[in-house]
């Protein structure tokens, strides 16, 4: 799995012209399931996002993981995370079917919101208009091949 873990003042999903979810303060996080992905990787990418500390504390630091900053998050699929760029044109080989990456992806969620956040999401497989405005910015990339190498 891949997930680019974007902190935001806000972020919102537009799907056919209509606002389908927002969020204030908190992650906006794009998540690409890998076709060798597990139920395990799952837990772990999702663990991992509930716990990152990029959110500032009283001396400007980033020290406060985003429960204490009182976050919510945003997770949008995005299986172009996983594009073959070899060529010019993107093959998406590696990407993992809807049958497989849907219900990962659905359990990050559910790790999430088990985990006592409010997670909005996009729309699997729809055409969606995302939009953040970014804080800081800072921009976290996760990878479960770098999550299961450093523990």
């Amino acid at each position: 799995m891949r997930a680019v873990v974007t902190r935001v003042l806000s972020a919102s999903v537009t799907i056919d012209g209509e606002k389908y979810s927002e969020i204030g303060k908190g992650f906006m996080v794009l998540l690409g399931v890998h076709t060798n992905d597990t139920k395990e990787i799952a837990i772990k990418i999702a663990d991992k996002i509930c716990g990152l500390r990029v959110f500032e504390d009283e001396n400007g630091k980033m020290n406060v993981n985003p429960k204490d900053a009182g976050a919510q998050i945003l997770i949008v699929s995005q299986f172009t995370l996983y594009a073959d760029c070899k060529s010019r044109r993107p093959g998406f080989t590696d990407a993992a079917r809807p049958e497989i990456s849907n219900p990962l992806y659905e359990l990050v969620v559910e790790e999430c919101r088990n985990r006592g956040f409010e997670v909005k999401t996009g729309v699997f497989g729809a055409d969606m208009k995302v939009e953040s405005i970014n804080d800081g910015p800072v921009t976290i990339l996760l990878d479960s091949d770098e999550l299961y190498a450093k523990g």
